[in-house]
């Protein structure tokens, strides 16, 4: 939802959602990244806290999906909590934040709208950073089993007699 679709919502279906957006993630303690709703969690070693929390917004934002849940998003970029990852993330993050800052808001993460922070993307798109994050979340993020039926994608069906023999007409996820 962007700015300009406000018409029509109460204050409450606002506040609610504003609310949301903003304690999406909670950075606890060191290391730790929390669920508002205690669901799950993750311990960063390599990276912030901060860091990672502005890699899972980068990734809803990137490929959002409303009905996947950030746990999905946490296990696709959980991987870039490594040294081998830890300067590149550093850095993308940092600059991420400075063009938001530029922007005048107080961080990516902090900047409220889904519209302002995927301009913030659009223009650094051909970084590497992006381009590294992008393309992890590709099978990252889509190759988890658990959220194919979210999306009514049956799976591969090599390992099922493939589709002609199951009946081909029966794939309604595409």
């Amino acid at each position: 939802m962007t700015r300009h679709d406000l018409r029509g919502l109460t204050r409450r279906q606002l506040l609610s959602r504003s609310l949301s957006a903003a304690g999406a993630l909670a950075v606890t303690g060191a290391g730790f990244i929390a669920a508002p709703d205690a669901a799950w969690a993750l311990e960063v070693t390599a990276i912030t806290p901060e860091q990672m929390a502005t890699l899972l917004q980068m990734a809803r934002d990137i490929y959002p999906h409303d009905q996947v849940p950030d746990r999905f998003y946490a296990i696709a970029v959980k991987g870039y909590d490594s040294e081998d990852h830890k300067a590149m993330v550093a850095e993308g993050v940092a600059s991420l934040d400075a063009a938001a800052q530029a922007a005048g808001f107080p961080s990516y993460v902090g900047t409220g709208w889904e519209e302002d922070r995927v301009k913030l993307l659009q223009a650094m798109e051909t970084t590497p950073f992006f381009q590294t994050v992008r393309a992890g979340l590709v099978t990252g993020l889509y190759n988890q089993k658990e959220i194919w039926p979210i999306f009514g994608y049956e799976g591969e069906s090599f390992s099922k007699g493939g589709y002609i023999e199951r009946g081909f007409n029966d794939i309604d996820w595409l």
